[in-house]
């Protein structure tokens, strides 16, 4: 009789309110909320009111209390199945037991209560999906409205504090913007400050390195970062604000020396800055001073330098990345140059970050030279003849530019001399693990790599 109240002509059941029957046999069903005809009878239509994502899509529009009464309705009539299987399964069992023992009403409320316990498992899941993905969504609007980087969800210190609140469960009270900034923000410095005394002890052990990193700020501050590496790690140590600083070399290394005073100069083994003739110079009165410690220059920088110096004084780079500088400026200054760019190239770009300027111009002419085909076949189609900026001056000299087979075969010179030292350049510039061990090795293949890409003819390189 069950079985018959949810046919076409028995509507009985509760999910018939907000359901059409779409054919006779009552397969498919039309919501009245969504609109979506929803296949397997009624069964699968009152999971799709109810939104449990069972075999079938949930509901977008059903209103909260009746996507609830759904819910509520399935999780009763599993109850009742799971009762009449276990009843069922006692029952075989018992009659299939030699003994022959009757089964008494206790013993089969005993049978009954025993399978709950599933039951309300199976209740605890369905409430527990729409619940988690409703905190998931609120979790992310808050990194939305925020502004906060999506990369902050890979911290682990993030699951930390998402474990943390859901083991104090319901009424969790946030921390108050003062207890942000003061309370807790003293705390984690006390914390901080306790984890580098474990530092300080492996400093004593095997020595370390000081690494001072200058740059400047948003507010055109010059600041100094002083670093301490170790095998344990690398820390910061402290900033100083050099605006008001005359950078000499006596003043640099009074820096310099109160810094190795405060680590200690017995456990300083080298102090690394960049390779600026101030640093130079102060880096030499500091060994002087201390006999213990060396000063080294930076290799990003040395290799940097070294680019700037191919730039500048290499006549061939020097007017080559001149002109792939002019090309990048014309198209990225144009709308409707990028616009038609990106139709040639399938969406590449033709400038490419590095960590330093100097690299920057030669991954540029790298990414001018994978893309050449491409750009030449922009600078003769349609588009461009059809385009205003092609009657212009500029455009027409862009567009030689483009089409010389001088500018392109300059391009690979340019990046057979820099590409060598750019792979290097990577490598120490990299937080993964130390360079001292491969730098020097790494700068031999570098030479003997460039000296294969142009013959080895020593006049070409």
């Amino acid at each position: 009789m069950a079985s018959k109240k949810t046919t076409s002509g028995n509507r009985l059941d509760v999910g018939w309110q907000y359901g059409i029957d779409v054919d006779k046999n009552s397969r498919r069903v039309q919501c009245k909320y969504c609109q979506k005809i929803i296949s397997g009878g009624i069964y699968r239509f009152k999971h799709h009111l109810a939104c449990t994502r069972k075999d079938v899509e949930p509901c977008q529009q059903v209103p909260e209390d009746i996507k609830k009464m759904m819910l509520n309705v399935l999780v009763k009539n599993q109850e009742a199945t799971e009762k009449k299987r276990k009843v069922f399964q006692y029952i075989e069992k018992d009659e299939d037991n030699d003994e022959g023992n009757e089964i008494t009403s206790v013993d089969k409320g005993k049978r009954v209560t025993s399978g709950s316990g599933s039951t309300q498992t199976t209740i605890n899941q369905l409430l527990k999906r729409d619940l988690r993905e409703e905190a998931c969504r609120q979790i992310a609007r808050f990194f939305y409205t925020s502004a906060i980087p999506f990369n902050c969800v890979k911290n682990p210190e993030f699951v930390k504090a998402l474990e943390l609140v859901a083991k104090h469960g319901p009424g969790f009270k946030p921390p108050s913007y003062h207890d942000i900034r003061e309370k807790y923000l003293k705390q984690e410095v006390d914390h901080t400050i306790n984890l580098l005394e474990e530092y300080k002890l492996e400093w004593k052990k095997t020595g370390c390195s000081i690494m001072s990193d200058g740059w400047t700020d948003k507010k055109r501050r010059s600041i100094c970062n002083f670093l301490v590496n170790s095998p344990k790690g690398t820390i910061f140590l402290s900033s100083v604000d050099t605006s008001n600083i005359s950078k000499t070399a006596d003043k640099v290394f009074e820096m310099l020396d109160a810094i190795v005073e405060r680590i200690g100069e017995e456990n300083v083994v080298q102090v690394v800055t960049d390779n600026a003739a101030n640093y130079k110079a102060a880096g030499q009165l500091l060994m002087g001073k201390r006999k213990r410690l060396f000063w080294t220059p930076c290799a990003a920088h040395c290799i940097d330098l070294i680019l700037e110096d191919f730039e500048k004084k290499v006549e061939v780079h020097q007017v080559t990345i001149a002109n792939g500088r002019r090309i990048t400026s014309y198209i990225y200054s144009r709308t409707i140059l990028i616009s038609m760019l990106r139709h040639f190239t399938k969406g590449k770009d033709l400038i490419r970050p590095a960590a330093t300027r100097f690299a920057t111009a030669y991954l540029t002419l790298g990414c001018l030279s994978d893309c050449k085909i491409q750009l030449m076949t922009m600078f003769t189609s349609i588009q461009w003849r059809s385009c205003r900026f092609s009657k212009t001056e500029e455009g027409k000299r862009i567009q030689s530019c483009v089409l010389d087979s001088k500018f392109w075969h300059d391009v690979t010179i340019c990046i057979k001399a820099a590409y060598p030292l750019i792979k290097v350049l990577r490598l120490v510039d990299s937080d993964e693990k130390p360079a001292m061990g491969f730098i020097y090795e790494a700068m031999d293949q570098a030479k003997e790599k460039i000296q294969v890409n142009f013959s080895c003819v020593k006049k070409r390189y």
